[in-house]
């Protein structure tokens, strides 16, 4: 008998940005994602504008806009459950600030969620996956101007309303807690230039309170559209470990967890942490926190918590840690496999993850977002037999199985991504996630052409099993006795 219940969510997961194109098409405005280029400094600093000499990922990605529909089909012979895709909210308020909603782009999504429907995959929605129009960034000055608040409940209403027959999964902010480690995309804000430490916080923590707001009133406005509605938050939890038992490598891992928990803290308990009024006073920090803003807090707490995990990093006094897109990973773990890009392989801290989240916040928890990036060419028969993942897989499945027999209480499993799609962090396509080869190239060459790899076939045996089939081993043999 399986570990899994029986309506678990097996799925795969994508974002707009990263998947869609079609950057400009049918109304949308600029989003701040298409304004990252290729290269390690995707990320940092970066002109708020287009250059005519920068080649941009985005534009076109795996162009999913105009072949969505071959690519579900795809999904559904995968054997794929739910599908987690995030609205790109420059397709319907192209600015952010308009009034009117972009027609165009609700028939878009209408047509992608009716087929992903009609297909028997259930829709999970990320409602801001880095995707804050770009007008409101450089007109604003991005989540530390309280006007997006109002933008923001004028976007959701027009979805919840206009999807509340399609999708009942909602999730307000992708990975939330990289306001702290990647302002620019994750807030929208630049903090590069500000040289105060006591100013930079204090631009963060006044974004983050405006995302809280926003999120809760999202929460409040999207059950009373539809009661049925679930809607979570996301973090970004890779947990980190302390590199020795030296207590100043302890409590500063402990602090730089909390500084991520912090954010599931205000989301899921409704309140500021007690910890956070010493955050304040430590570092001089001016708020505009109004008392109306915590009753919204507090009638809006989120129904679960969805949450990336990718690996574990190991902290060392004195050290930083980014998070898990570019930057340091902290210190080299010596019981630890890593993979191409350097991030260490640890399944059994998903189980961690799980029963620490649970015993925090009794909630249930939803992983939407697990994969492994690797370098990958077809080989001389024209395919990607491609064991390193899954082998990442099984052992992730198994961990996520053991987490159930400790009482967390799990919805679903999102694969990151279920098809090659451009990277977040450096903007690559030859980072590959994905089940299905999408033959791109860095530079943006390339046909486009969907090419299954071995792990299609065994993720499809591991939902159809619902979780059982996890012996690839097995798999591989039975799969060349067939060929």
């Amino acid at each position: 008998m399986s570990n899994f219940p029986e309506d678990f969510l097996w799925g795969g997961a994508i974002a707009a940005n990263q998947a869609e194109g079609g950057y400009l098409e049918d109304g949308k405005g600029l989003s701040i994602a298409d304004i990252l280029p290729v290269g390690d400094e995707r990320i940092q600093k970066i002109p708020l504008k287009l250059s005519d000499d920068t080649f941009y990922p985005n534009h076109e990605a795996i162009d999913f806009y105009h072949r969505y529909e071959a690519d579900i089909d795809l999904f559904a012979e995968l054997g794929l459950k739910c599908f987690r895709t995030s609205i790109a909210w420059s397709r319907i308020f192209p600015n952010g600030d308009e009034a009117q909603p972009n027609e165009a782009g609700l028939k878009y999504y209408d047509a992608l969620f009716d087929k992903l429907i009609a297909k028997g995959i259930e829709p999970i929605v990320t409602i801001s996956h880095f995707e804050t129009p770009l007008y409101l960034v450089t007109t604003y000055g991005g989540w530390r101007n309280r006007a997006l608040i109002e933008f923001y409940d004028r976007y959701t209403q027009v979805i919840f309303e206009r999807y509340s027959d399609k999708v009942t999964y909602w999730m307000t902010f992708n990975e939330i807690n990289h306001a702290h480690t990647l302002p620019l995309i994750a807030a929208a804000v630049d903090v590069l230039d500000i040289e105060s430490e006591q100013k930079r916080l204090e631009v963060i923590y006044q974004a983050s309170h405006n995302m809280f707001v926003a999120s809760s009133k999202a929460v409040i406005n999207g059950k009373k559209i539809n009661s049925n509605n679930q809607i979570g938050c996301m973090l970004s939890l890779s947990p980190i470990y302390p590199a020795t038992c030296d207590p100043k490598d302890v409590f500063e891992s402990y602090q730089l967890r909390r500084r991520s928990l912090f954010y599931g803290d205000v989301q899921l308990k409704g309140k500021y942490p007690t910890y956070f009024q010493r955050i304040v006073t430590d570092n001089h920090l001016s708020l505009d926190i109004r008392p109306e803003d915590l009753d919204i807090i507090a009638s809006g707490t989120c129904d679960y918590l969805g949450f990336s995990f990718y690996r574990s990093s190991l902290h060392e006094s004195g050290m930083k840690i980014l998070g898990n897109t570019g930057g340091l990973l902290g210190k080299k773990n010596p019981y630890l496999k890593e993979n191409k890009w350097g991030w260490p392989i640890d399944p059994l801290a998903l189980r961690y993850v799980c029963n620490e989240l649970t015993d925090r916040y009794d909630k249930p928890l939803f992983i939407v977002e697990n994969g492994v990036g690797l370098k990958e060419n077809l080989d001389s028969n024209g395919q990607i037999i491609d064991i390193e993942r899954m082998d990442y897989l099984k052992k992730h499945v198994e961990a996520m199985a053991e987490a159930i027999k400790d009482g967390c209480h799990i919805l679903g499993y999102t694969w990151w991504g279920p098809i090659d799609i451009v990277s977040a962090g450096t903007g690559e396509m030859e980072k590959r996630y994905g089940f299905i080869y999408v033959d791109k190239n860095n530079d943006g060459t390339g046909s486009l052409k969907r090419i299954k790899k071995a792990s299609f076939n065994y993720y499809k045996q591991v939902i159809a099993s619902n979780g059982e089939a996890l012996n690839f081993e097995t798999y591989l043999k039975g799969e060349k006795n067939n060929d």
